[in-house]
């Protein structure tokens, strides 16, 4: 099959350029525009026991609102506000209530801080546009008129909460975007030109993704809005990552073959057909694999990952198809003497390599290097155990300097961590009828006994009086591990109280992470093991055995907690930070799984080629490192690179992913798929190809010696007595 795509895209590269400038350039003018939305309570399904408490106090206290904006008044010199300090700061939050600003409902004067220093007033907006654009431009404005109502007076404001760090994060992810898709080119175009010494080599690649970016994310936006996903513009910068990472990748494994082939004195066309034919499937089942990895996350209960699940498959799924079509209808165009301008080198196979020579080491010694390759991983692994969780989202994706973050900082340290996110903690009737006040005078008190507790707020009721509102403000940050820790404690206590007929739900910023926490916990158990099941699965259709794809998966599953520990290490230990983002380790999973398992496919797919060719397994081992370790290494130097440079974008969010992830490739690339795979193959030996025999396949070999040529191991003396007997 992809020998006859290959023979049609390259008799025909005019058309199939054509088609797909044509195809990029509908789509694209086509596609829907979409708005991002931060709001955390939308990642989460109504089954949740805090988007359940927040339905209810729509319905029971359509007056009450959690605050979308705070704004925090303080003096200029930072000493204490005097009284005629506080009747200014009165006026200011009056007057900027009086704007009458869009989204903006209301601007409560707040309270002031035990030290006597800050004033803090909270912004009621509009709770139907909770997390979209509209809110984060209404924060723009506070901030903008607030700067001028302070302006030559004695205070200063500056404005934080979530409509506040909405705008500061896409700030912060626009500019990382600029600086991730900068760091991506750069390091793209001087790795081509490392590998090829060739300018069109290093620019052409980048034109053709830039086609195939276009294409893809217009059938993303398309997709989101056919399925009402929610959108988010963190996935933006990943996208931009994927795919020229991946859409690089592809690019290698291609024309690492295409030279291999002119050097073995095949016309260039016929070439690019045969290395079409050769790593055609190889790419297919690696973009499989990546794809279903990123479908797994549709099972998921948070709609960010349910979103960008479909968004990094399609990506993926169009730069497959770009890798079979498009790229070697351009490259079958140009003469290899223009397309390796100046070097000469791409006609002659270098002799000695030092992949030859790992090659060697690892058919010779293969016990030895799956020894400390799995020591190395095992080691990393076992630090893994010491993972812990940090939810503070906000802070975690964008600098610590942006104002929203300077806020909430402020506020941590002069008011009670939880004073503008109280946790609510409703008390109802499943009946309608009234409820027992005294019941709640008890549930108030059994609350201000739970540890991590400042403060119970006496509770407020619906005119009906059949639903109950206590206020609980934590001691601790509302997005810290304490105060999730907390929150489960006052859940226990509030569902242990609540009468007989009544139901307690508590809700809040606090319990919205806790939930996430919960939902996360259980895509762990569902997204992981479906995704590793499908990935073995397309691993046993390509290499037609059951035994070579579970220790394919074994192998990459440790390489997976040994990306964790190096990443607990990094941060927590040496960094000193308290935890790692909560979803980190959801995307090295599928990160790390599933396109480090390209490498793994590329290489495996190589040894079956050369026990095919009819060599014992372990000089099968040998001979692929020597023709597939330099694709295998330079292609995951590449991807780890791009990945790498989301280190750039300036937060604690996309710096551990970056390094994570790129370490994680760097792992699956130069430990699993150059040795540690190819030493397990040689010690499994024959039987790791059962029940096939690729091993023996006769009828195969014969397809690996193209028009009377020798194959692609060819020099040594084995393969062409092979081609001589064949001819």
């Amino acid at each position: 099959m992809f020998h006859r795509i290959g023979r049609t895209v390259v008799r025909h590269p005019v058309w199939t350029i054509v088609t797909w400038l044509v195809a990029a350039v509908v789509i694209a003018l086509t596609a829907p525009a979409l708005a991002s939305n931060s709001n955390e309570s939308s990642f989460l399904p109504s089954s949740y026991e805090s988007i359940q408490a927040m339905d209810l106090q729509q319905n029971a206290f359509p007056a009450a609102f959690t605050p979308a904006a705070e704004v925090l008044i303080q003096r200029v010199d930072g000493g204490p506000l005097t009284t005629a300090d506080k009747a200014l700061a009165l006026k200011i939050t009056n007057e900027l209530g009086q704007k009458k600003i869009d989204q903006v409902q209301a601007v409560i004067p707040g309270m002031f801080s035990k030290d006597g220093k800050y004033d803090l007033a909270l912004v009621k907006m509009n709770s139907a546009t909770a997390g979209q654009p509209a809110q984060s431009t209404a924060a723009q404005t506070l901030r903008t008129d607030v700067k001028q109502l302070t302006a030559g007076t004695t205070l200063e404001a500056k404005v934080g909460g979530s409509a506040a760090q909405a705008l500061d994060q896409q700030d912060a992810s626009k500019r990382g975007g600029e600086l991730i898709g900068l760091g991506t080119f750069v390091i793209i175009v001087l790795a081509m030109l490392i590998i090829f010494r060739a300018p069109l080599m290093a620019l052409l690649p980048l034109l053709l993704i830039g086609v195939v970016a276009v294409a893809a994310n217009g059938l993303i936006a398309d997709v989101t809005k056919l399925l009402g996903l929610e959108s988010n513009s963190s996935v933006s910068s990943i996208l931009i990552v994927v795919l020229f990472g991946v859409g690089t990748d592809y690019i290698l494994f291609l024309m690492f073959r295409y030279r291999e082939r002119l050097r073995a004195g095949e016309d260039h066309k016929e070439a690019m057909i045969t290395a079409v034919g050769k790593v055609g499937e190889a790419i297919a089942s690696a973009a499989g694999a990546v794809i279903i990895a990123f479908l797994a996350l549709t099972l998921s209960s948070v709609s960010f990952l349910k979103q960008m699940g479909p968004a990094l498959a399609i990506s993926v799924g169009v730069t497959l198809i770009a890798g079979l079509t498009l790229i070697p209808a351009v490259f079958s165009l140009i003469p290899p003497r223009g397309l390796f301008f100046p070097s000469k080198k791409w006609s002659v196979e270098p002799q000695g390599s030092k992949f030859a020579s790992l090659g060697r080491t690892v058919q010779r010694r293969p016990a030895a290097v799956a020894a400390v390759a799995g020591l190395l991983m095992v080691a990393l692994a076992v630090v893994a155990t010491g993972y812990k969780a940090s939810f503070d989202f906000a802070s975690a994706s964008m600098p610590k300097t942006k104002e929203s973050m300077v806020v909430q900082t402020t506020m941590t340290t002069a008011f009670s961590a939880g004073a503008a996110t109280p946790t609510e903690v409703f008390l109802s009737s499943d009946h309608g009828a009234p409820l027992d006040r005294s019941a709640v005078t008890g549930l108030e008190q059994k609350l201000k006994g739970v540890p991590g507790v400042a403060s119970v707020s006496p509770a407020k009721y619906n005119a009906n009086g059949d639903t109950a509102d206590v206020s609980v403000i934590l001691s601790a940050d509302p997005q810290s591990s304490q105060a999730m820790d907390t929150v489960v404690q006052v859940r226990d206590v509030a569902h242990a109280a609540a009468p007989a007929g009544d139901k307690a739900l508590v809700g809040g910023e606090t319990a919205i992470y806790k939930d996430i926490n919960l939902a996360i916990n259980h895509d762990y158990s569902v997204v992981f093991p479906v995704a590793g099941l499908l990935i073995m699965l397309i691993l046993g259709l390509m290499l037609r055995s059951v035994v070579a794809p579970w220790y394919l998966m074994a192998s990459v599953g440790l390489g997976f907690a040994a990306t964790v520990g190096a990443t607990v290490l990094i941060f927590q230990h040496i960094q000193n930070q308290s935890g790692l983002m909560f979803m980190l380790p959801v995307f090295i999973y599928l990160f790390v799984v599933a396109i480090g398992t390209d490498y793994n496919i590329l290489m495996i797919s190589r040894l079956r080629e050369e026990a095919r060719a009819g060599r014992s397994p372990r000089e099968a081992a040998g001979q692929a490192i020597r023709h597939a370790g330099p694709t295998v290494a330079a292609a995951g130097a590449i991807l780890a690179g791009t990945f790498a440079s989301m280190m750039l974008a300036g937060n604690s969010l996309f710096s551990e992913m970056g390094f994570s992830i790129s370490f994680g490739i760097v792992m699956a690339a130069f430990v699993m798929a150059m040795f540690f795979t190819p030493a397990l193959t040689a010690l499994i030996g024959r039987a790791a190809w059962w029940p096939g025999h690729g091993a023996d396949d006769t009828t195969h070999a014969e397809s690996v010696v193209v028009a009377g040529r020798v194959p692609a191991a060819q020099g040594d003396d084995d393969v062409a007595e092979l081609d001589r007997s064949r001819h």
